[in-house]
């Protein structure tokens, strides 16, 4: 019986979650950006696997809907690469949360990820895994004060040469 109340509960999850998401669509439908009922059910394994693999736990299906609202005004989405963005854009979010060691908030992490996608990345995932997130949870790893700036923060390290007696 737990076993079945578990996977009702899930399904009810589910539902809710993609009814929030199909509704951001009044949102973003000015930036031409519309999600269907598949697509939004697509986001919502993305966002369960995501979990899943990354050990974490999600008792409200917000993030998703964040991750929507944020973003939808970047000039680096259209329709075309919305759904296979946002897709890359969750697990990027649950990875990183994981390495900043939930040292900032779910929306600060939104925003450092939107502001780095369109003004350091021009939409670019990979740059915005590979160098911009990775420097900022390398920073809050360090202990760095000024985390969010990663570019400036990567002399504070010193040069391996430093290090050599």
């Amino acid at each position: 019986m737990d076993h079945q109340f578990k996977l009702i509960s899930s399904v009810i999850i589910n539902k809710s979650a993609i009814m929030e998401i199909i509704k951001c669509n009044e949102k973003t439908c000015r930036y031409g950006l519309v999600l269907s009922q598949a697509e939004a059910q697509e986001l919502v394994e993305t966002r369960a696997e995501a979990l899943k693999s990354f050990g974490r736990i999600e008792f409200a299906g917000g993030i998703i809907k964040k991750l929507i609202e944020e973003f939808c005004d970047s000039p680096f989405l259209s329709q075309f690469n919305y759904v296979a963005t946002l897709n890359d854009l969750i697990e990027t979010f649950y990875y990183y949360k994981n390495e900043t060691l939930d040292e900032i908030s779910d929306d600060e992490l939104l925003s450092l990820m939107k502001q780095y996608f369109d003004q350091k990345c021009y939409g670019s995932i990979e740059l915005l895994q590979g160098r911009e997130l990775d420097a900022l949870a390398r920073n809050i790893r360090f202990g760095i004060s000024d985390y969010a700036d990663p570019c400036e923060d990567t002399e504070e390290f010193g040069d391996e040469d430093d290090y050599d007696d």
